[in-house]
């Protein structure tokens, strides 16, 4: 019973990381309708920015605000000077351009940070265990899995009690009819584009201590995160949130009762979702 509890744990943890990441792609995808293939990019250089910060300032938590306000700036940047050159053009500009923003990215981290696996040391507050119903719950994933709900409140309050939130909404449906209302729509991408970039930096700086730091490691949550946008539906918040805890319950408890086939179940949990839902859990079915 304990194993199981722990797993769980570990689940929700590896599931508000995803969730982090995925959410502001799924945006990115299904507002802008933009092939985004550098977000796992913005993941790796948060974390960066929340080592530097944490080891200048000696606090974790300071890391913890600054690292996405940082990343969300970068994200803004990218989004002015490189992507919008490519909008009206097609996928294929997009995806040469984001694909080579990543081999970018990977060598200006080994020239800034060098090729080292880093990592943050916990402040004493979050390094320990508490127990629960006889359970020892190690104290900094149950922060994570914190941190990961007020986002998912903060985020679900943004974008459906908000006027941003409704200008949202209505440019997802029909972006032309939301421009001619008076939206503004390329200034809105640009706001959207930064905030995917924030929870993306706040995903890499929440998982430096868990997983380390490392060039390339972006890449490599790329996969898992398309894989959530796909299984969770385009610009579906919601969505998101289910395809994330879905994703990781099937890696975390595959890992413990088919060790052997654990990397192949979140490509088990993508195709039975493309066979009998192919819009994604949460998307809306478009006419072709």
């Amino acid at each position: 019973m304990h194993i199981f509890a722990e797993q769980l744990i570990n689940a929700l943890q590896m599931g508000i990381l995803l969730f982090l990441i995925s959410s502001g792609l799924s945006l990115i995808f299904g507002l802008m309708h933009v092939v985004n293939l550098a977000h796992g990019a913005l993941y790796m250089v948060g974390a960066y920015f929340a080592l530097t910060v944490a080891r200048r300032f000696d606090s974790f938590m300071l890391a913890l605000v600054l690292a996405p306000i940082m990343t969300a700036v970068l994200g803004a940047i990218l989004e002015r000077v490189l992507l919008r050159r490519t909008y009206g053009r097609g996928m294929h500009p997009q995806v040469l351009l984001t694909f080579g923003m990543v081999f970018c990215f990977d060598e200006l981290v080994r020239i800034v940070w060098s090729s080292q696996i880093q990592t943050i040391e916990l402040p004493e507050a979050l390094a320990g265990t508490f127990f629960v119903a006889g359970m020892q719950v190690p104290t900094y994933r149950a922060f994570v899995v914190v941190v990961g709900a007020c986002v998912v409140g903060a985020l679900l309050l943004l974008f459906n009690r908000t006027r941003l939130g409704a200008q949202v909404r209505a440019s997802v449906d029909d972006r032309q009819m939301a421009a001619s209302l008076g939206i503004d729509v390329p200034r809105l991408f640009t706001v959207m584009f930064a905030l995917g970039a924030a929870l993306a930096g706040l995903g890499g700086a929440l998982a430096v201590p868990l997983y380390t730091a490392y060039p390339g490691m972006g890449s490599e949550i790329l996969i898992s995160a398309l894989v959530v946008v796909v299984v969770g539906g385009m610009g579906s918040l919601i969505g998101a949130l289910l395809a994330s805890l879905l994703v990781s319950f099937a890696i975390v408890f595959g890992q413990v009762m088919l060790a052997e086939f654990a990397t192949a179940m979140i490509y088990v949990v993508l195709i039975l979702v493309l066979l009998f839902r192919p819009q994604g859990l949460m998307g809306v079915a478009r006419p072709a």
